[in-house]
């Protein structure tokens, strides 16, 4: 792994993009001439040329024919934020498992558009490249990766995720990893090791649904920390029931379903927290590497000294959903995470942790990461600018600076339940928003996929998703 210098044409187009956001440079306004841009930052045409390139890529500025470059409309929101949830420990937990059951089973139905489900479409990953990294890697192993392994995982994977974080200041060596079963498989681990039934979790809400589920087969009680869809986790609401709680499972980069990323500073006070309370941190960064800004936003677990943080990461939402890699940093909780994958797993598969590791070693995965969120970025602006343009003006909608899901929220009246049934018979799937939940709220919100191929008919489902909701405002 190598650290490259940021090309000159990122930074041209970085500080055209922070004028467009911060409206500084506004809707229709010209940009300066390429010419003028060449001279003012002493660059050549071409490095301007592909600065305007990069903008116009992700639709924030639009070329008019012998006239120039313009601000785009789909640089300016016209929607607001989705509101935040109150602190209600109170309630009584009421699971949805039904409906997830009922977004689950259209898996595998190729007739339906997937917006639904958190997996990048198959045209979003380097499948070409896998399978030919899978051949070799085959005729490279001694025993084709039939064999058993340490428990603690592969040593060739764990070295090259200890080199990867370097890129936000991780500090880890191979010896604090152990490999897992995907990211979940990590988190049920983690719990199992730093709880018993009856214990008390807190998660953000809304959250992934897996969390719940987990949690909840572990006999646990769950309490939902607010989350505001930009800066995540409100330190101020898991302060006043600190007292009650034995764990925390948080997503600090980019968490699901809200795309929100909690400030540098909001994590080091979380870990400074808990770690005062001896509280132990389950850190799932399973979308950390899925940044649209310009540089990797550090974990929790970056500002972990006493290593209360168990840092969890896969590969299910960058690489190989279907391998099933993932791997924790599991800090004072070590040797717990390793007992406990003897006793459910023994060994994870060796093939595909060496491929992995063999595509993240030779920088395929560097470069497929970057197009990737180019790809991605690309995909939220304009998912944002349909909704805007399909769906009602009462419609909010958030503001992911990562990841690869929006959410939605209508007027309270809307059950978006009764909607996903309507939006299924025409061949359209999507996660209601009651899934993300115990308790009887976001019944008027939705999560969609923006991880697919852009087409025509991808903006045609989108569409008449935004006129079945419509036919209900």
């Amino acid at each position: 792994m190598t650290l490259k210098k940021q090309p000159l044409y990122v930074g041209i187009a970085s500080l055209l993009e922070e004028q467009i956001l911060a409206g500084t440079l506004k809707l229709g306004d010209k940009l300066p001439s390429i010419r003028s841009i060449e001279k003012m930052y002493n660059v050549s045409i071409n490095t301007v040329k592909q600065a305007f390139l990069s903008l116009e890529s992700k639709s924030l500025i639009e070329s008019r024919p012998r006239s120039g470059y313009y601000v785009s409309k789909t640089s300016l929101r016209r929607f607001g934020l989705p509101s935040v949830s109150a602190l209600n420990p109170a309630t009584e937990d009421q699971p949805s498992l039904d409906l997830v059951d009922k977004v689950f089973n259209t898996l595998k139905r190729s007739d339906i558009t997937q917006f639904s489900l958190g997996v990048p479409g198959e045209s979003m990953l380097p499948i070409a490249k896998l399978n030919k990294t899978l051949v070799n890697t085959v005729r490279r192993l001694h025993d084709g990766g039939t064999g058993y392994e340490p428990v603690q995982g592969n040593l060739n994977l764990r070295r090259t995720i200890a080199k990867w974080s370097i890129l936000f200041e991780g500090h880890l060596k191979e010896d604090d990893l152990v490999t897992t079963s995907g990211a979940m498989n990590a988190i049920f681990n983690c719990l199992i090791a730093v709880t018993k039934p009856g214990d008390t979790i807190a998660i953000e809400t809304p959250v992934y649904f897996g969390t719940i589920q987990i949690a909840k087969s572990l006999g646990l009680n769950v309490i939902e920390i607010p989350s505001h869809p930009v800066t995540g986790i409100e330190l101020d609401a898991l302060r006043k029931v600190l007292h009650k709680i034995d764990v925390c499972c948080f997503t600090a980069n980019f968490s699901n379903p809200l795309g929100s990323l909690m400030p540098e500073q909001h994590k080091k006070e979380l870990v400074d927290m808990l770690t005062a309370n001896n509280i132990p941190l389950i850190e799932d960064d399973l979308y950390g590497n899925l940044f649209f800004g310009a540089t990797r936003p550090k974990p929790c677990k970056a500002f972990d000294e006493a290593g209360i943080v168990m840092w969890c990461g896969s590969i299910s939402k960058t690489l190989a959903p279907g391998y099933r890699v993932g791997w924790v940093a599991p800090g004072r909780y070590k040797e717990k995470i390793i007992r406990q994958k003897l006793l459910q797993t023994l060994s994870t598969p060796v093939l595909y942790q060496e491929v992995v590791a063999d595509f993240m070693e030779h920088g395929r995965y560097e470069h497929h990461l970057r197009d990737f969120r180019n790809k991605l970025y690309t995909n939220c602006l304009r998912f944002q600018q349909a909704i805007e343009e399909y769906f009602p003006d009462s419609t909010k909608i958030s503001q992911p600076q990562g990841g690869f899901v929006l959410w939605l929220e209508f007027p309270e009246h809307v059950d978006t339940a009764v909607l996903y049934d309507r939006a299924i018979q025409q061949n359209i799937s999507f996660a209601p928003g009651r899934i993300f939940t115990l308790q009887e709220r976001y019944n008027n919100c939705m999560r969609l996929n923006f991880a697919l191929d852009w087409n025509d008919k991808l903006r045609y489902d989108l569409k008449r998703l935004g006129q079945i909701v419509k036919a209900v405002v």
